[in-house]
């Protein structure tokens, strides 16, 4: 039973990291809501709010998608090791 559950959560997080991919990078726009963006990507790793902006993050250090959006639009959005 202990190695199912290894499995199913081993899975899991190779499934969340599987969207990180240049053409999933390639589908987020400029004005599209966080919904929209985490129909494409998946729940964030990472979001911080301040005053009408939340910046979020899919991934870690070395492979990540960051977008920060400003009244729940996408604004400015970049990657790192995404090929």
């Amino acid at each position: 039973m202990k190695k199912i559950v290894v499995l199913l959560v081993t899975l899991g997080l190779l499934g969340a990291c599987s969207k990180l991919t240049q053409d999933n990078y390639n589908q987020v726009k400029a004005g599209m809501t966080y919904d929209e963006v985490t129909h494409i990507l998946g729940k964030a790793t990472h979001c911080e709010e301040a005053i009408g902006t939340k910046s979020c993050r899919w991934g870690d250090d070395a492979k990540n998608i960051k977008i920060t959006f400003l009244a729940d639009r996408a604004t400015v959005f970049s990657n790192h090791g995404i090929q």
